[in-house]
């Protein structure tokens, strides 16, 4: 991600939204994208806080300073916001803190429609603080592209995962003329572009046609040889068909024959993977959902825990999904195993990754890799817990797949707790 600043961050929780992006670091390892910060696009009188251009789509992003951190937000676009059940009431101004996010977002989108062919979508985010555990928001808000949150690394990256999934990239040439439209003055190579994840010239899409198309148009015939030495060659790639055609149809003779045989034994019955899956941890079922092993830790990982993997590595992660349930209610859970080489690491990263803000391990679904089962969980709003074996660092994160969660909810805590005793298969 690379960070442009244009103008000063509009509230104090700017702040934290630019730390956020900077935390994905420069490349498109993470995102890729161009965050244009503090910008006034054309046809607004106020700046926004940012507008963040990522390959597949778009966020406009405002913000929002509540009076004191909050447990719980109830941030209906078209309504009077609550924090934990009080009415939100300014002294002056709009009555709705979010008023003004949709005119900045249609300004941009009509630029973006104008410059591009195939426009990228474009998203409303609005960013609060100091601190909101959870955001509550109507259905019909979620619906139009409009996301409400607490701007930490993790949250937000698995917004823009999930928001910014246009099928065609939006390639160099197209992503210029859309910022000479919002900040003319503004100056970046197109390598700049390239390795935040634009495609140049082409979209890969349209790369991936041609390139299946050209050994066709190379596939040039051979010369003709002499006409009887031609004939003569011709009889052994006929003769062979033909011994293909004949093994073929006495390869399924001989298969017919043996299925109306009788079998030796009775077939087993199909094997059941309800409860002989399921993993019993103090009167707690985890039911396994997969899981990944994978060497590069770093490129598994954001904020703060993704800087300390880059610079002191890790000999392997495995990421492992479970799925348990409590009075009714159904949770996925995420493992996540870090393993050193030394225990003086697995100690320091673990300090590390128990600090709030700190970034962490991201769930492989940010990366193309959904869960089995519906609805999809998201981590932003996650319960944590972790631990040491050895030379290992277990960090457990758990939500709610039916209802909204919260970090503090002793419920969450509870299993994440249960949930340090798993061990992910790898």
């Amino acid at each position: 991600m690379r960070l442009i600043r244009v103008g000063e961050s509009t509230a104090a929780v700017g702040k934290d939204l630019r730390a956020a992006l900077t935390s994905w670091q420069r490349g498109d390892a993470v995102a890729g994208g161009i965050a244009l910060l503090g910008i006034t696009p054309p046809g607004l009188a106020e700046p926004v806080e940012a507008v963040v251009l990522l390959p597949r789509g778009v966020l406009v992003v405002t913000a929002v300073d509540l009076p004191d951190p909050a447990m719980r937000l109830e941030a209906p676009l078209g309504g009077q916001w609550k924090t934990d059940g009080w009415p939100l009431v300014h002294a002056d101004g709009p009555v709705n803190p979010a008023d003004g996010a949709l005119a900045a977002t249609a300004a941009v989108a009509g630029l973006v429609r104008a410059k591009q062919p195939v426009p990228l979508p474009v998203y409303t985010v609005v960013a609060v603080g100091p601190y909101v555990a959870e955001v509550a928001q109507p259905e019909a808000d979620v619906a139009r592209g409009v996301r409400i949150l607490h701007p930490e690394p993790m949250p937000l990256l698995a917004l823009a995962r999930e928001l910014a999934t246009q099928d065609r990239p939006c390639p160099v040439g197209e992503l210029r003329r859309v910022l000479a439209a919002l900040h003319p003055e503004l100056r970046v190579a197109d390598a700049e572009l390239v390795a935040e994840g634009f495609p140049d010239g082409l979209s890969a899409e349209s790369a991936a046609e041609r390139t299946t198309v050209l050994p066709r148009i190379a596939a040039a015939p051979a010369a003709p040889a002499p006409a009887a030495p031609q004939r003569r060659r011709n009889w052994i790639p006929l003769a062979a068909m033909l011994l293909v055609t004949v093994l073929l149809i006495v390869g399924i003779a001989v298969a017919v024959s043996a299925a109306g045989d009788p079998p030796s034994q009775p077939a087993a019955p199909p094997q059941t993977t309800t409860s002989a899956a399921e993993i019993p941890v103090d009167g707690v079922a985890f039911t396994p959902r997969g899981s990944v092993d994978q060497a590069d830790c770093a490129a598994h990982a954001i904020g703060d825990v993704r800087a300390w993997l880059e610079q002191n590595g890790c000999a392997r992660l495995i990421r492992g999904r479970f799925e348990t349930g409590q009075a009714g209610r159904r949770a996925a859970v995420l493992v996540g195993v870090l393993r050193f080489t030394s225990s003086s690491a697995a100690t320091e990263l673990r300090a590390l990754a128990d600090r709030p803000g700190s970034g962490g391990v991201v769930d492989a679904a940010v990366e193309g890799q959904p869960w089995p089962v519906e609805p999809q969980p998201r981590f932003e709003s996650a319960a944590y817990a972790s631990g040491r074996e050895g030379n290992s660092v277990k960090v457990v994160q758990v939500v709610w797949l039916d209802q909204p969660s919260a970090p503090g909810d002793p419920a969450l805590q509870e299993i994440a707790a249960r949930a340090l005793r798993l061990t992910p298969a790898g």
